[in-house]
């Protein structure tokens, strides 16, 4: 991290003080009863390639985001319908924002690859943004991300991948989790496991013709839920292509079958870095689209790809449990 972005990440008050109340109303003190007024309760909806979240700022206090709320607002048919709830901008004594993510079975989550960079794209609309890159903390960790204006993409630093077994976790003993075979009722699979913030299984399938939507529904959750993981686990079936380009399918943890995942598409670019299918530039072809990843000398990842804005709106009282 350069001097700017260590001066530049003091605190949420200082990062926002240039923006006026006026301007943005959301960051004013707002009375706990009246949660979902017109200005609380606003929200904009994005999608990176098929994944979609819902972004809320502020305005709303943490303690709104319980898991009734959360299950009900990324509900399809009785609320917005998203693959995921982001909130935030708030305050941070480590980076220049936070956020915090949950999932649409209401479950709070370390970290997501798409979820940041929809997030930044949100901070960049919002005019959030006051210098370039932007630090956030997640409770996977802290990121940069850039929103690159010649072609709108947004960058995101992720971190280090780290395949050590504790770290993830796995259970077993102390290992890098790299190229073991699992046994999942009446098939055998090569996996290997990796964390970026949040964990992953990576399986290998030799075969790109194997990889469809119901391989990941029919052995994702098994894999999910699998006891060699205590926190369950996110699953990318990943078929290499050639040295620069992979494919995978996903079974997200707490979401199920998704059409894109940034951090799946870090730990199987890692993985097939490792296993020597892939140099340190890799293309991960997702159901939704591509993400590029870039493999650094010390593990650090950074993920390349866009984000589409669907829509804005305000929640209504009425919807809500």
């Amino acid at each position: 991290m350069n001097e700017s972005m260590t001066n530049g990440s003091k605190s949420h008050k200082k990062f926002l003080s240039n923006i006026s109340a006026s301007q943005h109303p959301e960051l004013t003190s707002q009375n706990s009863n009246s949660l979902l007024s017109t200005l609380n309760a606003q929200f904009k909806k994005y999608h990176g390639l098929g994944n979609d979240y819902i972004v809320m700022g502020p305005g709303l206090p943490e303690e709104q985001f319980s898991p009734e709320f959360v299950r009900r607002v990324c509900n399809p048919h009785y609320g917005v319908g998203s693959d995921g709830l982001l909130h935030g901008p708030l305050a941070s004594d480590t980076a220049d924002v936070r956020v915090r993510m949950y999932n649409p079975d209401g479950g709070e989550f370390e970290k997501s690859g798409n979820g940041l960079r929809i997030f930044t794209r949100y901070l960049f609309d919002m005019e959030y943004i006051q210098h370039d890159p932007v630090t956030i903390e997640t409770k996977g960790g802290l990121v940069t991300a850039q929103v690159l204006r010649e072609n709108g993409l947004i960058r995101v630093g992720m971190g280090r991948a780290s395949l050590r077994s504790e770290r993830i976790p796995v259970l077993g003993e102390s290992r890098e989790v790299l190229d073991e075979v699992l046994e999942v009722q009446n098939r055998r699979f090569r996996i290997s496991a990796v964390t970026v913030g949040n964990p992953h299984c990576v399986v290998f399938i030799e075969n790109p013709k194997e990889l469809s939507p119901d391989l990941a529904k029919t052995w994702g959750p098994l894999i999910e839920t699998h006891t060699l993981f205590p926190n369950k686990t996110n699953v990318q079936f990943m078929s290499p292509l050639d040295e620069r380009n992979i494919r995978i399918e996903i079974w997200e943890r707490g979401v199920g079958y998704t059409l894109a995942s940034g951090s799946s598409s870090c730990a199987a670019a890692t993985v097939a870095h490792r296993l020597g299918f892939c140099g340190n530039d890799v293309n991960v072809y997702v159901p939704g689209g591509v993400i590029h990843i870039q493999i650094h000398e010390d593990s650090s990842l950074t993920m390349t790809a866009p984000v589409v804005k669907i829509c804005e709106g305000k929640l209504s009282s009425e919807c809500l449990p």
